[in-house]
């Protein structure tokens, strides 16, 4: 199960990728931001992981930005199969577009099967990510964020995640 987490967690931070807008003008007065990923991990006894996390926003101010993200991971072992689906909102400042704090909720539901035992669960966390980052711009109005969040939630004992920090690489378009 450990495995399972730390695997889902590594495979989450490096999930955010973006479609690149063209020949789009600096002085783009939509407001709408996206952004989004795919990953996938290998590991021993034919362990596989594959996920995507799209992402959308709407600039509040020309430094706040909210919108909804969600994301969904599927795991297969020899020894276990899970998959998980997450979803809520976020709210994201952004410092001279250079810096950004951010603050962002999910609710995730999850269904692990134990091939071993033949043993079936559902279950449900919820998880409250506090933290920032570095952007990059990398276009017109594209951006690399590198971050670092913290689970303000997590419970050593209980949680289904491994470590409430999470490390966090993504992309997101129309800043």
């Amino acid at each position: 199960m450990k495995k399972l987490i730390i695997s889902l967690c590594v495979s989450c931070s490096g999930l955010f990728f973006s479609q690149v807008a063209v020949n789009a003008s600096p002085e783009n007065n939509n407001r709408w931001t996206f952004g989004g990923g795919i990953g996938f991990g290998f590991g021993s006894n034919n362990y596989f992981n594959l996920s995507a996390a799209p992402r959308v926003g709407y600039r509040l101010t020309e430094d706040l930005e909210g919108g909804v993200l969600g994301s969904i991971s599927w795991q297969k072992s020899n020894a276990y199969s899970s998959t998980m689906f997450g979803v809520g909102p976020f709210l994201n400042y952004y410092i001279a577009r250079t810096f950004f704090v951010s603050a962002n909720y999910q609710h995730y539901f999850i269904n692990y099967k134990d091939k071993f035992y033949d043993f079936k669960t559902n279950a449900d966390e919820d998880a409250l990510y506090l933290g920032g980052g570095y952007m990059q711009r990398i276009g017109n109005n594209s951006y690399l964020q590198l971050g670092l969040m913290y689970n303000v939630l997590w419970k050593e004992n209980s949680s289904i995640f491994s470590s409430g920090l999470v490390p966090n690489i993504g992309f997101v378009v129309g800043l």
